[in-house]
């Protein structure tokens, strides 16, 4: 395509933009994809090897839907790169029958039908000898819970893109964007790129390549841990896992499962490692610095979390940590639609912790979106600009 105007423009190749440029290119769509980096890398939201994928969705039943379609695109995607993207393992909500993780699971497995169990703390204890919850305590369980694997989507998606014909360039930077009377214009290390259409996908970058004054996005941190697996951490004996205790830090984790590349104290021999991690908590970070490192207070703060409800892992053999990048939204709900000043730019961003899961079919209404402006899946509650018509009609 080198030398030919493209017909859309894909800023940002990580876990949404990749997701964007495979589905327009597959539909014969001339694409140009532009990132800083090399996806995948350690400067975005998708690293650490693994990511929970659920239907019995907490944060809200209008996703279950869009999950249910990214099921499929997952199982497709896998086929046609001969990847294994995803991994059955079940999957357990653990908290107070009113916490929202497990009130928000059971309210969406209720509402499309859901294969799904609600599990006392000693059904929890005797099916899952790993945990140990408080006997107030209650879990949702999921059959169809798993693992996706982030860095092998993210390189399949760029892999299938370029055999479909799209254009991808990396270690350039995009300081900009225009809309035109044909188009939009983007500034690419000082260079001028012209195309009919344009997809952002900024990542940790949001706030500025989003062009929304207003838009209270803000870039926070999180730290994963790994540890060498023992025998109550099996696929089949462990489940994925999500727990909100009653006052206290919602945390996540997955069983045994093959480790991210790079992984200190994973060397020859484990071919496996669990994974736990915060979902809640604030650590700021910054888009040009990445996300600070972990501190002796990090592992300790994690370890005495785990102490009390999974404590074969909190007394395993630790190897090592990962960062990985939030962008927040207020309602942490996704920013996902049409540009509201600029209908020629498609927009993705502020993912807030839970967005990998969505990767293919988000990708799928970013092609749609750049192609005739509409999409068949219901996408209202992510209008890119609710947050500045709030703020305008709470000051008349």
């Amino acid at each position: 395509m080198t030398g030919t105007r493209p017909e859309v423009v894909v800023v940002g190749l990580g876990t949404m933009g990749a997701a964007a440029a495979y589905h327009l290119a597959s539909r014969g769509v001339r694409v140009l994809g532009i990132d800083r980096f090399t996806p995948p890398h350690g400067r975005g939201e998708h690293g650490g090897g693994s990511r929970i994928i659920r239907q019995a969705y907490a944060e809200g039943r209008a996703y279950v839907p869009l999950v249910q379609r990214a099921y499929e695109l997952w199982r497709q995607l896998g086929e046609i790169a001969g990847v294994e993207l995803m991994t059955q393992t079940g999957g357990l909500m653990l908290g107070s029958p009113e916490s929202g993780q497990v009130s928000g699971a059971l309210a969406s497995a209720r509402a499309h039908f859901l294969d799904h169990e609600v599990l006392d703390a000693g059904q929890i204890r005797k099916r899952f000898p790993a945990f140990t919850p408080q006997d107030d305590e209650v879990g949702v369980y999921e059959r169809a819970a798993g693992v996706v694997r982030p860095e092998a989507t993210i390189s399949a998606h760029l892999r299938l893109a370029e055999r479909a014909g799209a254009e991808l360039r990396y270690g350039a930077i995009v300081a900009d964007w225009e809309a035109t009377a044909d188009g939009v214009t983007v500034r690419v290390d000082g260079r001028t790129i012209s195309a009919d259409k344009l997809v952002v996908c900024p990542g940790p970058w949001a706030a500025d390549l989003l062009k929304m004054p207003g838009t209270p996005v803000r870039l926070e941190s999180r730290l994963q841990h790994y540890w060498q697996p023992t025998d109550e951490f099996a696929i089949g004996r462990c489940p994925v896992w999500i727990w909100e205790p009653a006052d206290d830090q919602v945390a996540y984790g997955i069983p045994a499962f093959a480790p991210p590349a790079g992984l200190q104290g994973a060397g020859p021999g484990i071919g496996a490692v669990v994974k736990a991690a915060f979902h809640t908590g604030e650590r700021p970070a910054d888009p040009e610095l990445g996300a600070p490192s972990a501190t002796p207070d990090d592992l300790t703060t994690m370890v005495s979390w785990l102490g009390a409800r999974l404590p074969a892992l909190a007394g395993a053999r630790y190897l090592d940590s990962k960062p990985c990048l939030y962008t927040m939204t207020p309602d942490e709900h996704f920013i996902l639609g049409l540009h509201p000043e600029v209908p020629t730019v498609s927009i993705a961003a502020g993912f807030s912790g839970h967005g990998f899961k969505f990767a293919p079919v988000v990708g799928e209404i970013l092609a749609d979106l750049a192609q005739t402006g509409y999409t068949l899946h219901t996408i209202d509650q992510f209008a890119p600009d609710r947050f500045t018509a709030r703020a305008a009609g709470s000051q008349g």
